[in-house]
């Protein structure tokens, strides 16, 4: 499964998806887990002091390696100056799995707390003015658009905050996407606008709610998002804690707060990937950026690198597809 967590600014965003990630990990499950915030924060929230998380290499500063790698001998894809952040795998690429070892992963990849974690990269001065952080971001969308996990596997990635993500094809790469929301206004106005965003293409969009006091604040979240609503988190000692740096087994987070994180897992672990789709909206995504900006950079028409012949999918449904 594939899993993201998006959301206003300061709406917890990265305090539940380090919930999330750690309950996957106390509970024995394999989880790699990606911080795509342009605000780096993931590793600490994770229990890394703040100068292991300086040190953290990126995947951004990767990305040519990156490129390399995946590629493979894919006869439509020259070299790595023709890849984009939406190239599609073909025959001859290179794909990879969550829990493998390969030049990637000892690059970008450390072990923190029983997680595989990768940082995107934050922004430094050579990027100010010159560069968006999707230039950062497209290194994990790459990876994740060349990644095959098979059930009982989770990656999990801390978007950015806000619509952002809604500025490539990123979004669709998710079984589910978790939308950490406060009992406000500014914040059910975000979930808003990914509903409007995800409703055509089969986002699986589900509302955690957080930062709740009572019972008055999960009528506001009720009566706004309906059904959408999984759960929520109450104000949580646990969690002040953790931001005040003193780290706790996830054991001890609050019984309510942790039969979230329980409803959380069910509801993913409840899902089926449809490959075909999978696969259709990156070739869909990959044409629509090629046809913006990515064939007028590259030089050439970057909708030849999509391989009509291929399945992307585990092996077995590959074979049964073929």
């Amino acid at each position: 499964m594939k899993i993201a967590f998006v959301g206003k600014g300061g709406s917890g965003k990265t305090t539940l998806s380090s919930l999330f990630v750690a309950h996957l990990a106390a509970t024995g499950k394999p989880v790699l887990a990606i911080d795509a915030d342009i605000n780096q924060h993931l590793a600490v929230a994770l229990g890394a002091t703040e100068e292991e998380a300086l040190a953290w290499p990126t995947l951004g500063d990767n990305m040519a390696l990156i490129k390399e790698y995946l590629r493979g001998d894919n006869p439509r894809i020259p070299d790595v100056a023709a890849m984009i952040k939406t190239t599609p795998p073909g025959r001859g690429s290179r794909l990879v799995t969550p829990f493998e070892d390969n030049p990637i992963t000892e690059a970008c990849f450390r072990e923190l707390g029983g997680v595989r974690l990768g940082v995107t990269g934050q922004f430094d001065e050579d990027d100010l003015g010159v560069a968006c952080y999707h230039s950062k971001v497209g290194a994990a969308e790459l990876l994740l658009n060349h990644m095959i996990d098979v059930e009982g596997e989770y990656v999990v990635m801390d978007m950015t905050a806000g619509a952002d993500a809604f500025a490539s094809g990123l979004f669709t790469r998710f079984d589910v996407t978790f939308l950490v929301c406060e009992p406000t206004v500014r914040s059910v106005g975000v979930y808003r606008q990914y509903a409007d965003y995800a409703c055509d293409f089969g986002v699986r969009l589900v509302v955690v709610g957080n930062k709740v006091t009572d019972a008055e604040d999960v009528g506001f979240l009720r009566e706004q998002v309906g059904e959408a609503l999984l759960g929520w988190l109450e104000n949580s000692r646990h969690v002040r804690a953790a931001e005040r740096g003193t780290a706790r087994p996830i054991g001890e987070l609050e019984p309510h707060n942790l039969g979230t994180l329980d409803t959380m897992l069910a509801t993913v672990d409840a899902e089926r990937r449809d490959w075909a789709r999978y696969q259709r909206q990156g070739i869909e995504f990959h044409l629509r950026n090629a046809r913006a900006w990515g064939s007028g950079r590259a030089g050439a028409d970057l909708a030849e690198q999509v391989d009509p012949g291929f399945v992307l999918a585990p092996p077995s449904l590959a074979t049964q597809d073929a």
